[in-house]
């Protein structure tokens, strides 16, 4: 997988992460780290560029579900990996969509699996990405 990096400074400071190819078992771990180190160095709004990820497997799931908590400010020490991680989600205090990340252009594929293990109700969808930068306050 590749991951490009780019800033957009309109509203408010937003960065961009484009994923391009798979966030799976052999990626995920970059994913997390690239968005760690942002948010070390004070990325607090991020848009995921899934306009060319071409697939999602349950790893990727449950990074993004780490860096969602990321982005949240929570404790990374206490973060839970795995499948116990993705099923937490629902269940942590809170409802609606996270207000720091939300994601760009998934293919109907990755929203079917978004879609299937519940990450819809969590992540802001945007098909626009003017719009999605706007969106964030």
């Amino acid at each position: 997988m590749e991951i490009i990096i780019s800033q957009d400074q309109e509203t408010s400071p937003v960065t961009v992460i484009r994923l391009r190819g798979a966030l799976d078992g052999s990626s995920y771990q970059s994913f997390i780290t690239e968005a760690e180190k942002l948010f070390d160095a004070g990325a607090r709004n991020l848009l995921l560029d899934m306009s060319e990820l071409d697939f999602l497997s349950s790893a990727g799931l449950a990074a993004l579900h780490r860096v969602a908590r990321v982005y949240r400010g929570e404790d990374r020490s206490t973060m839970e990996e795995g499948w116990s991680a993705i099923h937490s989600m629902g269940r942590e205090g809170g409802s609606g969509f996270q207000e720091h990340i939300k994601l760009l252009n998934p293919s109907q594929k990755v929203k079917d699996v978004l879609d299937t293990v519940g990450f819809m109700a969590f992540f802001e969808i945007f098909s626009d990405a003017d719009t999605a930068v706007s969106s964030f306050q």
